[in-house]
């Protein structure tokens, strides 16, 4: 029978809502106190140690975290697991500490192999049209890549990189601190394991120049401020051999003049006249699309909300697909006339008249509670002697 793995807020012990110092605070406390070289044999001390790794690792991830919110580890599992293929918590640890600790289950450590390369992000700005349709934006980013003249080795063509004598190519030096084995990077060659003898020419060693791309962006319809898409293998160049790093566009959608987005429903403040809301009418009621026809009702208030259905925005699935769209709010607004031509006075006068004859159940009652509340109050007539 398959075992239920425990909420990950839960076990950090984080309120859902946790920002991400908080996060690293909470993970790093749990990762000393059940790291395996402070409990050497505690098999559920080790356990304890990889269940807070992998819900740190989910909780820390902008694309990974939402899904879990919304669909729990069912939902992770079908996105190919909860920390990914290859998830390994010793690289986790090594990450949020700076690389300081070494091999966490007693074998040997090193820098773990060729490094993918860094993430890149980029802002981009947008107006609520462009985000209700998606748009396509072309963006110029400064990036490093592997050098062409070396393959990104470093070294001059035709040579190769040796292997450093002191860290015997691990590029870590492991020293005894108390109860951990502090790894630190090799002084002998920057924690890279090869030492360049006879450095590239053209990038100097670094194995890497900076160049500017030109990368189209992709929007997906549905976008919000805030919201970051994820353009695999366009961050800047790993090590020979390691992936490249991603590369994230920050949106930022424009304030629109005439509606204002409230998740995925926009909404409309819609003026009409006195006459309009008092008798009906068919209004034009601007939309994302074009204007189109809508039926006002007789007696509508100021301050009411008409629904349209399916006029609002789009929304973007987990997967990237645009999901339901939302709905348009039309709140009207009944305008006051100001400047009345002599024959409106006439007939507002007029109107004014009837309303005085014919008032509402509503007004009566208003104005019979109005007199109850300021009505002097009645003096009981003194008891006479019998």
């Amino acid at each position: 029978m398959a075992v239920s793995k425990r909420d990950y807020y839960e076990v950090l012990g984080v309120a859902r809502d946790v920002g991400e110092d908080d996060l690293k605070k909470a993970y790093r406390k749990l990762a000393f106190e059940n790291h395996p070289d402070r409990n050497a044999g505690d098999k559920a001390a080790e356990e304890r140690f990889k269940e807070a790794t992998e819900a740190f690792e989910v909780l820390r991830d902008g694309d990974k975290r939402p899904i879990y919110d919304r669909y729990g580890h069912e939902g992770l599992s079908r996105q190919g697991g909860a920390a990914g293929p290859g998830f390994d918590p010793r690289s986790v640890f090594a990450d949020l500490f700076g690389g300081m600790f070494g091999d966490l289950f007693g074998g040997g450590g090193g820098r773990g192999g060729p490094q993918p390369g860094r993430d890149l992000q980029v802002g981009v700005e947008i107006d609520l049209i462009e985000a209700a349709r998606g748009v396509t934006r072309t963006v110029k980013i400064p990036r490093e890549e592997n050098c062409p003249e070396c393959a990104g080795s470093g070294a001059r063509k035709g040579t190769q990189p040796v292997v450093c004598k002191r860290c015997r190519g691990q590029g870590v030096v492991l020293m005894a601190q108390g109860i951990f084995r502090v790894q630190q990077a090799c002084s002998g060659c920057g924690g890279r394991g090869t030492v360049i003898a006879d450095p590239c020419g053209r990038c100097r060693g670094h194995g890497r120049i900076e160049v500017s791309r030109t990368i189209d962006l992709q929007i997906p319809a549905g976008v919000d401020s805030g919201n970051r898409v994820r353009i695999q293998g366009e961050g800047e160049a790993g090590d020979p051999g390691a992936r490249r790093g991603d590369l994230f566009c920050l949106i930022r959608v424009r304030e629109h003049s005439l509606f204002h987005r409230d998740g995925a429903n926009l909404i409309c403040r819609m003026p009409v006249t006195f006459s309009q809301a008092t008798l009906g009418t068919e209004l034009d009621v601007p939309t994302l699309d074009g204007t189109i026809k809508h039926a006002l009702p007789r007696g509508t208030q100021s301050g009411e909300v008409l629904r349209v259905a399916g006029r609002g925005m789009p929304t973007v699935r987990s997967d990237g697909r645009a999901g339901r769209t939302g709905d348009l709010l039309m709140q009207v607004i009944v305008e006051t006339p100001r400047n009345l031509t002599k024959r409106q006075e006439e007939l507002f006068r007029e109107l004014a008249e009837l309303e005085q004859k014919n008032v509402s159940a509503q007004r009566k009652s208003f104005f019979d509670k109005l007199k109850e509340l300021f009505a002097p109050e009645e003096t009981p007539a003194p008891e006479q002697a019998p």
